[in-house]
């Protein structure tokens, strides 16, 4: 197993696409943190871009798939926090995701 970094998580996460825009989550503004405990374990904070999206299983088993390999037990050492707080906003896009998008 790999060691683990925030870095190595963040990139991960970037493979992930949202199945409706087509586009990283990372770009989108969709993670909010990434920690890491003891070097084995991570929490993921994120959010949704509405509270009502319907592929929101969808995407934690995407976002859970996305640690195979950095984690041991993906079930068990993966943590996802699904928050509102802040509420999404398109200005959590990155500049370059909102251009391609039209905001």
């Amino acid at each position: 197993m790999n060691s683990l970094t925030e870095e190595k998580v963040w990139q991960s996460l970037s493979q992930v696409m949202d199945p409706e825009l087509n586009v990283d989550i990372v770009s989108l503004g969709l993670i909010y943190k990434v920690e890491l405990f003891n070097k084995e374990t991570v929490k993921i904070t994120m959010t949704l871009t509405s509270p009502g999206c319907p592929l929101a299983p969808v995407i934690d088993d995407m976002v859970r798939q996305s640690m195979f390999g950095l984690v041991e037990n993906v079930e068990q050492d993966v943590e996802i926090v699904l928050t509102f707080d802040p509420p999404w906003v398109p200005d959590m896009m990155s500049e370059e995701v909102r251009l391609e998008l039209g905001f």
